[in-house]
């Protein structure tokens, strides 16, 4: 979750930045979509079912796929540098494998009972 916390924090600081602009657009959906990731993973940490808790765990895992998509396009129009698309990148990646290992616990321990 402080991944995710941290990944909304650093978006929403580069897209304050002169080289986003005026596109509200894009800077509204990328900071949606990051806001979704921290708020997904918590509400599914939340839930009484492992059930309930792998569909927001994947809701979240769309959302930083959603991030990942917004990235690239900032980086390929030139709102991002290199070295912070690849850090965003890297961190948004991060959570999405954490997601993967939180799914699959979740699946395992459902298997199970």
């Amino acid at each position: 979750m402080a991944e995710a916390l941290d990944l909304t924090e650093a978006v929403y600081k580069v897209t304050r930045e002169n080289t986003f602009g005026r596109d509200f657009g894009l800077i509204n959906q990328i900071q949606r979509a990051s806001v979704s990731i921290a708020s997904n993973i918590s509400e599914g940490d939340e839930r009484m079912t492992n059930k309930e808790s792998i569909y927001f765990f994947n809701v979240a895992k769309g959302s930083a796929a959603e991030v990942i998509t917004h990235l690239h396009i900032a980086y390929r129009i030139g709102y991002l540098n290199q070295d912070t698309f690849r850090e965003l990148e890297n961190k948004t990646d991060k959570i999405g494998a954490t997601l993967n290992s939180l799914i699959r616990a979740r699946q395992n321990h459902r298997n199970k009972n």
